[in-house]
């Protein structure tokens, strides 16, 4: 699909994941998490994570996010601060910065915002 050092993160199934955010939940708040995450629905606030963070097809994220990875399928609108890579897919739609050491934009998705990447 590309070529990029965390390809394994971009394999991932549903069964990789210890928790998933069912599409039919709708959070507000602050989430932390230390172990894989996957959202299929809609949060709204912040997201603060030592850890990976998919936001699914489908899924609206509307928060400021900081976490290890971060792959989005879905509709994100917040800033995002990832430690090593933030991906967006062809299906995913940014609105907001990304900080981040790699940054990758599938043809088809969409960008919006500052990106700033960090050196190693």
């Amino acid at each position: 699909m590309f070529d990029t050092k965390d390809t394994d993160f971009f394999d991932v199934e549903e069964e990789d994941f210890d928790t998933i955010l069912a599409p039919d939940i709708n959070f507000k708040g602050t989430i932390r998490f230390k172990k894989p995450f996957m959202i299929r629905g809609k949060v709204t606030g912040s997201i603060d994570a030592t850890s990976d963070l998919v936001v699914d097809s489908n899924a609206l994220v509307i928060a400021e996010i900081n976490a290890e990875r971060v792959l989005v399928r879905g509709k994100v609108e917040g800033n995002i601060t990832a430690k090593n890579v933030v991906f967006v897919t062809a299906s995913g739609s940014v609105t907001g910065d990304i900080v981040s050491k790699e940054v990758v934009l599938e043809p088809g998705s969409h960008f919006s915002g500052k990106c700033t990447m960090t050196a190693e």
